[in-house]
């Protein structure tokens, strides 16, 4: 898509296209070359940085990276807009029924989802989805953080504007009771105007893990809030209440027998569970799941391969959007390499085999360094499912429920040959639980507290890198080979 920018004072030209769709995978540090924009006309100047991340041939073509691009004239440049899906969720729910309308909202990493609810009948009357405008600088956690330890605030003042611009749409005259908000812990900090200095370095824990709850005043909103604006509460370390609001809506903690929740996103999170009790973590999964570090990478949006096949011999590839391919989103990289595996082109170490490339189609390709990520994604979220497997020592969960939009797209068998989820355990899709889970907690304002204090006391969060066999068992998940959880159990009982 081609769009003409025209200069603003008040606003960069690497701002201006961000908003139009370029994604900025380093947080605009120039430092990986994933925010390529094609300049049609007027004129961008060359700088250093995009001399490292480009070729010479690129930049004669008229390549320029985004994050660092300025103009002092209009200029003409190709870019593909955000088609993101965004996951939403309108089941129906329990609830407690009182007068006037609330609002529910998932602020996730990458995506945000806000809904609007009629508190008397629990239905569901709009939903606003939107970017996360902080992936301006960062598309993880840990690049907000050193962002926001640069910049204090900064981070906090555009997410509280953005998510009052989407309760106003929703909302029009209309009063909020009550707003509930769920996300991950560094969404917490940054939302609630809490320091993130803990979250930067081991053992990133912070004491600042609690509920929080303000008035629509303190958050400088506009909209009448007549109640509280809350933020739910986190689990412990990178274990938000993105994850806690997904135990109340899988119904986890309500289960005789064990089951696990994974969330896997630009942060890795597990979920190992019953009644009886919970243990929780969160893992360096990285963004690769939703292409970040990939050299070819991107969200799933029209242009990205989402599913790859064998057929005679061969990739065959399909692409959102029915366009030539221009990249890959996460559900197509885990497909690639389960294929490449298949074919012989990947060894079970993830060493490439009689290729220099894995060539999916005439324009799109994956590198070694792009299975190493890929190793380092799965490697880490296997690993914390064992580790949390093996310190509750029972038998192998009865479910592995899959929360959030790539656990919607992924195929379950792609996924168990690349040694990302086990043989043993049967897996089901969930949704956006995050959301889910806080509609639910917004329909039940009497029991809301109670419950949340159960959960809190009935989870137990584990630090996966204090284990002995961490280590061990991070590099063993690192092959592309398929895993057992039931007999992982027993070998490690024998050691």
């Amino acid at each position: 898509m081609h769009f003409e920018i025209h200069p603003e004072p008040e606003r960069s030209l690497a701002d201006r296209l961000f908003e139009l769709g370029v994604e900025f995978p380093c947080g605009g540090e120039s430092a990986c070359g994933g925010c390529k924009i094609r300049v049609l006309s007027g004129h961008i100047p060359i700088t250093a940085a995009m001399r490292q991340a480009l070729s010479e041939a690129e930049l004669a073509q008229g390549w320029r990276l985004a994050c660092c691009a300025e103009a002092r004239e209009s200029v003409v440049v190709e870019v593909d807009q955000w088609s993101l899906p965004v996951l939403t969720d309108e089941r129906t729910t329990p609830l407690e029924p009182r007068e006037g309308f609330g609002a529910a909202i998932d602020l996730g990493t990458t995506t945000l989802v806000a809904q609007m609810v009629d508190l008397s009948s629990g239905e569901v009357l709009g939903v606003e989805t939107a970017l996360n405008p902080q992936a301006r600088h960062g598309a993880d956690v840990m690049s907000r953080i050193q962002y926001d330890l640069r910049h204090p605030g900064e981070l906090t003042a555009v997410i509280r504007r953005t998510l009052a611009q989407m309760l106003a749409r929703l909302a029009g005259d209309r009063a909020l009771e009550e707003v509930l908000i769920a996300g991950n812990t560094t969404m917490h900090h940054l939302f609630c105007g809490l320091s993130v200095e803990p979250l930067a370095a081991v053992p990133f824990l912070s004491a600042e893990l609690g509920e929080r709850r303000f008035s629509g005043g303190d958050l400088g909103w506009a909209i009448d809030v007549r109640s509280s604006v809350g933020f739910l509460p986190c689990l412990g370390g990178f274990v938000g209440s993105d994850l806690l609001a997904g135990i109340v809506a899988t119904g986890l903690d309500q289960q005789s027998a064990t089951h696990a929740l994974f969330d896997i996103g630009t942060n890795g999170e597990i979920v190992l569970g019953s009644r009886d009790g919970i243990l929780c973590a969160s893992t360096a999964a990285g963004p690769a799941f939703e292409g970040g570090r990939i050299s070819m990478g991107m969200t799933a949006r029209a242009g990205a391969i989402d599913a790859v096949r064998v057929r005679d011999g061969a990739y065959e590839c399909h692409v959102l959007g029915g366009q030539a391919a221009r990249g890959i989103c996460g559900s197509g990289l885990v497909d690639a390499a389960a294929c490449a595996l298949e074919l012989g082109q990947i060894l079970p170490h993830g060493r490439l085999a009689g290729v220099r490339s894995l060539r999916l189609t005439e324009s799109v390709s994956l590198m070694q360094g792009d299975i190493r990520e890929l190793q380092l994604a799965k490697g880490a979220m296997a690993a914390g499912l064992k580790i949390l497997h093996r310190q509750r020592g029972v038998a192998p969960p009865q479910s592995l429920w899959l929360a959030g939009a790539f656990g919607s797209y992924i195929k379950a068998a792609a996924a168990r040959a690349v040694g990302l989820l086990p043989q043993d355990v049967a897996i089901q899709p969930v949704g956006n639980s995050a959301l889910r889970g806080a509609r639910m907690l917004l329909l039940k304002p009497t029991h809301r507290e109670a419950l949340l204090a159960r959960l809190c006391a009935l989870t137990k969060h584990v630090e996966l890198a204090a284990d002995p066999a961490f280590q061990d068992i991070f590099a063993e998940s690192m092959a592309f080979m398929p895993y057992w959880l039931g007999r992982a159990t027993r070998l490690t009982a024998r050691t």
